[in-house]
């Protein structure tokens, strides 16, 4: 507490005890009331953290790049072109960003979705939102700023049938596998495209035998999948560190065995004893 903050000791006059008891007869705010000036600091601060971003010579890097390469991904010269009845060219989804209200690097990640969203002139309600630990104040600031906030823990098994973009930033490797199982073929992995931990960083962090075992379809594409590395600032070090464009082009995958591709079990992590990822409740 700073010097002109601390409390002083006064002789309190008839005025000062008339007022007092006018204060302590005031309506106290409502809890809505404090909700909403909450998520109003909270927006504030997410604004701060765009702004912040925007002067980073790192983040002109990320436009650059993955305008090139999504534009390239979707298909077209335009991914927020509107076709047909305003239906958009790509989809998004964010899974395990965090509490951004609480954590400032989490604060830092959404700020720079927003930023790539306005970049590649993707409508923010094109992208969906989960993670199980987001609050219900988190929750209702999301859809304050236009995202669509999903209810069910997925656990990262989304299938695809359109070109779509996972920002996936610091996420446990559980989702990565479960999400490539969702779509484990040649047909629909080249539909899929992975803003994330880098594969190849992973690959090097982990025995291959127990990534072999544990997380086998992340395993499998690591060496087939095309990664492009994201920059970061020393400042931003612990937000972006490790971070990739990861997609799976078809000339590549198809280099797999056919025998890869049939049947795919479900992944289970029986042996896992650190699973990273927060599991749906089962019935």
């Amino acid at each position: 507490m700073s010097c002109s903050d601390e409390w002083q000791c006064v002789r309190r006059g008839k005025g000062a005890a008339r007022r007092e008891k006018a204060a302590r007869s005031e309506k106290p705010a409502t809890p809505e009331a404090a909700d909403a000036s909450d998520r109003e600091r909270d927006k504030r601060r997410i604004t701060e953290a765009v702004n912040d971003l925007r002067c980073e010579d790192f983040w002109l890097e990320w436009r650059d790049v993955l305008s090139g390469c999504l534009t390239e991904f979707a298909g077209d010269g335009s991914i927020g072109k509107v076709v047909g009845e305003g239906e958009c060219l790509l989809d998004c989804v964010c899974y395990g960003l965090g509490n951004f209200s609480s954590c400032v690097s989490a604060r830092y990640q959404l700020a720079m979705l927003l930023l790539l969203l306005d970049a590649l002139q993707l409508p923010v309600g094109r992208c969906s939102m989960y993670d199980p630990v987001f609050t219900g104040s988190e929750c209702e600031i999301l859809r304050e700023l236009g995202f669509t906030v999903l209810t069910e823990n997925e656990e990262g098994k989304r299938a695809v049938c359109r070109p779509t973009l996972f920002y996936l930033m610091h996420c446990g490797k559980a989702l990565y596998n479960n999400l490539l199982w969702r779509n484990w073929s040649p047909r629909v992995l080249p539909k899929v495209a992975v803003i994330g931990n880098s594969f190849l960083g992973i690959q090097e962090r982990m025995l291959q035998r127990e990534l072999a075992r544990d997380y086998s379809f992340l395993s499998d594409i690591i060496n087939v999948c095309e990664e492009t590395r994201l920059p970061s600032s020393q400042r931003f070090l612990d937000v972006f560190n490790d971070t990739a464009l990861i997609r799976f082009p078809s000339d590549k995958i198809h280099k797999l065995q056919e025998s890869v591709w049939t049947d795919p079990p479900e992944p289970q992590y029986q042996h896992c004893q650190d699973l990273e990822i927060i599991q749906k409740e089962r019935a």
